[in-house]
């Protein structure tokens, strides 16, 4: 007969041993075994180490569980603090930079339209809501949404572009109070083609997908301070026409010496353009070493996009993974850059700030740095396969008919 006493002893040694195992990965971080969890969780190899020690920056493609889907983790090593990394991160959080970030703000604990204040709606989008229709649209949007554009805008009046931004204003508010107050139980499911995209499905794939950073926010997320939780918005500059983006932000904090010492997790809600959902991770590793510890700069991204299907989707993803990786790669060299220049003197620090203007701003803005790499991407392999489909089509029909004779 097991005693009381003896019961609960059994049961904390259970409850002890359930505690380590979670939190093991977390806590192992000698050189050694960041390397390995490495080679697996992110495809790195021996020769990426070598790289990396060597002070070069290191990025590879993940691998995919989605055919939309590009997934990429980048590497480099810094000699910043946490905190000053912490302290960048915040502020530039919904920083503006006019080269690629138009318009920026964050919604309060209670959203409100004065949150959006700032924002604007993209002439050429108003004009594109006059023809939509669910199954049908140029913008991403839920049915709902939809059919409250064709309900509540008088399209014959003389303001109907006012009207346009007010109702969206109001129904990204709502969305974002909803979501708020059920989580993903509250995001929408996109209409704007035939097949409809549900973002909470999306979400628990990206959220659920191997990773480094990805596995350990699962397991240690609770072990961790949470600093900041936070919606921004964000609209971005880019060849075609501006992309409006929704983000919410965790950022943790640990004060371990060793492992990761800041976790962001920043997942999209909303993008009126392009993305179906994406997730980007940031962390700083400090690992042991010889003399002082070495500190990373780790960062993961999955992004689910539609530029990645129909005629010649190979060709359009080796375009975009090609220039995602050198994007990448450029952001992460000048990012270190900018945060290790505070660790120099004053001249030192005002000839990097020239030399990396801006590139700080992209990758700690409140969008996070893949998204608008992979978009601009996206959008140049979409520009050139438009062109090439436009002139393959009549000549495609030439030369079926050709065949036919």
């Amino acid at each position: 007969m097991v005693t009381r006493g003896q019961y609960l002893s059994v049961v904390c040694i259970a409850l002890s041993l359930l505690s380590l195992s979670a939190t093991s990965t977390f806590a192992q971080y000698s050189a050694e075994d960041f390397q390995r969890i490495l080679q697996e969780k992110a495809a790195l190899e021996t020769a990426d180490f070598t790289a990396l020690q060597q002070g070069q920056t290191v990025v590879k493609l993940a691998p995919i569980t989605d055919k939309r889907e590009v997934a990429v983790s980048g590497l480099v090593s810094l000699s910043a603090s946490p905190d000053q990394f912490l302290r960048s991160y915040l502020d530039g959080m919904t920083r503006i930079n006019n080269k690629t970030i138009l318009e920026a703000g964050r919604f309060g604990s209670a959203p409100a339209v004065a949150d959006l204040q700032q924002l604007t709606v993209d002439p050429a989008d108003i004009e594109d809501l006059k023809q939509c229709v669910v199954g049908a649209c140029e913008l991403k949007l839920s049915a709902n949404m939809i059919e409250r554009f064709r309900r509540e805008v008088d399209w014959q009046a003389p303001d109907y572009q006012t009207q346009v931004t007010a109702l969206l204003k109001q129904m990204l508010v709502e969305y974002v109070g909803d979501y708020l107050k059920r989580g993903d139980a509250a995001l929408i499911e996109y209409n704007d083609k035939r097949d409809g995209v549900r973002l909470a499905d999306e979400h628990k794939a990206l959220n659920t997908a191997p990773g480094y950073l990805n596995d350990l926010l699962r397991s240690s997320q609770s072990a961790m301070r949470l600093v900041e939780d936070v919606i921004v918005w964000s609209k971005i500059k880019f060849g075609l026409k501006p992309v409006l983006v929704i983000n919410h932000i965790k950022v943790y904090r640990d004060a371990r010496e060793y492992g990761p010492q800041v976790l962001v997790a920043s997942n999209q809600i909303y993008a009126n353009h392009y993305f179906n959902s994406s997730l980007a991770l940031t962390g700083f590793v400090s690992v042991p070493g010889a003399t002082t510890p070495a500190t990373y700069l780790v960062y993961e991204n999955r992004s689910r996009t539609d530029g990645l299907q129909g005629a010649f989707s190979k060709f359009k993803r080796r375009m975009i993974e090609n220039k995602t990786v050198d994007g990448l790669k450029s952001i992460l060299e000048h990012t270190r850059l900018s945060l290790d220049g505070s660790a120099v003197d004053a001249a030192e620090t005002n000839v990097l700030a020239r030399q990396s203007a801006g590139w700080g701003q992209r990758l700690f803005g409140g969008i996070r740095p893949f998204l608008w790499v992979l978009i601009i991407s996206a959008l140049l392999a979409l520009l050139l396969l438009g062109r090439i489909e436009r002139i393959r089509a009549p000549w495609a029909r030439i030369t079926s008919s050709r065949g036919k004779l």
